[in-house]
């Protein structure tokens, strides 16, 4: 019923607030300056006046819909919009014939489809005849990881946009507004204010439903964060008096496992569940210090946070939240390594650097024989049937040169890993030498 009334520009009076107070200008979306502001892609996309198909990746509350709606509005597009959660192939095919008479007419349409990942490959790939032929121009928004989730095909003719979280300067920029509407101040305390753009956690959206509650109570009343959190039944971030925030507290626990330190990092894990954190966000990050700050230094590292992931998952809170604890511990204890880390962003750098070129001819599959003629496959050593177990063989492109990314500290398991990358490199230095002697000798 709401978008019914948006259509038409007028909104019922019991409207949620966040439809009341939905942009009408790109210029009025917050915290997105990066992509909307002087110089931005959609910006300068919209300056040109001619609009690409794009997928707009981001958190929930940030603004997919409010940017695609004002695209359309800006580039003077026809807007059409459909949910991959409500709509099929019947739907598609409407918007795609009504599509293709307004493009007979000569009016262009954006179409936005709302958590676009939801659309199964095969449906995915029907988007392509109309996006390629510009019957429509797609605008897609989705939650989840783009490279995963949506067609290579797809992604190929599309740019992909992230959304940011919003942060507190943007959320508090939404509260004003919110208050301006309302003609009248949130009744909250400095430090309840601050609480509360905690709470919603990047949400616009959650952010303004939140300040409809609050609007709602009787006059006079203010609440610190404790009263706030009786308010809204959810538990406030404890902030004191020096403010520290989200991010200063989840790099207190993270330098502090990093640092080999568990009872500091206890300390912060429990600062941040007692203050109403995601308990699902930390152990997001407890995986991502197994995998960054440990590593091959103790493998069972990353086994003991998915796990921890996964029996939260399972308990959840407070029962779940021991092994949250247990893998903060284990990885505060572990040795610790960023030899994995170090390695994979010159591999990547690398990779970037050469560009296609392809494996040397012994390690490429030869299915037919005008590949076995070409010499793919010849000479390849089958590694575990040599003597030492090791044929030394080059595994890099033909045209370029050796490189060591992968450089152990031998802490912890590492040790032993170090151990035999040593030992293999001896042998490879040793069998080059040896093959260049036989060369000559023929």
């Amino acid at each position: 019923m709401t978008d019914l009334f948006e259509a038409s520009g007028i909104l019922p009076p019991d409207a949620p607030l966040a439809d009341r107070l939905r942009p009408r200008t790109l210029d009025e979306v917050v915290g997105q300056d990066h992509l909307l502001g002087p110089g931005g892609p959609i910006r300068r996309m919209i300056e040109a006046g001619r609009l690409g198909s794009m997928i707009l990746w981001g958190p929930p509350g940030t603004g997919k819909t409010t940017i695609a709606r004002l695209l359309a509005q800006a580039a003077g597009y026809e807007y059409q919009a459909i949910s991959a959660v409500f709509s099929g192939v019947a739907d598609l095919k409407k918007a795609f014939e009504a599509a293709r008479m307004r493009r007979a007419a000569g009016q262009s349409t954006l179409l936005f489809v709302d958590e676009i990942h939801r659309f199964n490959r095969a449906q995915q790939d029907g988007f392509l005849p109309f996006v390629e032929s510009g019957v429509v121009t797609l605008v897609g928004a989705t939650t989840e990881n783009p490279s995963f989730e949506l067609n290579g095909a797809l992604l190929s003719r599309s740019q992909v946009y992230v959304l940011k979280r919003l942060d507190d300067a943007a959320l508090d920029q939404l509260l004003s507004r919110a208050e301006a509407h309302m003609d009248k101040a949130l009744p909250l305390s400095p430090e309840a204010r601050q609480a509360m753009l905690a709470l919603a956690d990047g949400d616009g959206r959650y952010l303004l439903t939140m300040s409809e509650v609050l609007f709602d109570l009787p006059e006079g009343e203010m609440l610190d964060v404790q009263g706030l959190a009786g308010v809204l039944q959810r538990r406030a971030p404890a902030y004191d008096k020096s403010r520290e925030e989200h991010y200063n507290l989840i790099s207190a626990l993270h330098k502090s496992v990093r640092g080999s330190d568990p009872d500091a990092a206890l300390y912060w894990l429990a600062r941040m569940l007692n203050g109403g954190e995601d308990p699902l966000y930390l152990a997001r990050r407890i995986v991502r210090m197994a995998v960054e700050d440990i590593g091959e230094a103790d493998p069972l590292s990353i086994l003991v946070a998915n796990a921890a992931k996964d029996t939260y998952d399972f308990l959840g809170s407070p029962e779940g939240e021991l092994a949250l604890a247990q893998a903060v511990v284990h990885l505060a204890t572990a040795p610790k390594s960023v030899g994995v880390y170090e390695a994979f962003k010159a591999a990547k750098k690398a990779a970037y650097e050469t560009g296609s070129l392809m494996p040397p001819a012994h390690i490429r599959n030869a299915p037919t024989k005008l590949m076995k003629s070409l010499g793919y496959g010849k000479g390849y050593q089958y590694d575990p049937d040599t003597p030492e177990g090791f044929s030394g063989a080059n595994f890099f492109p033909d045209e370029m040169e050796r490189r060591t990314f992968y450089k152990p500290k031998g802490e912890g398991h590492e040790e032993k890993v170090k151990a035999r990358l040593d030992r293999w490199a001896e042998m490879r230095a040793r069998m080059a030498v040896d093959g260049a002697v036989d060369a000559a000798g023929d």
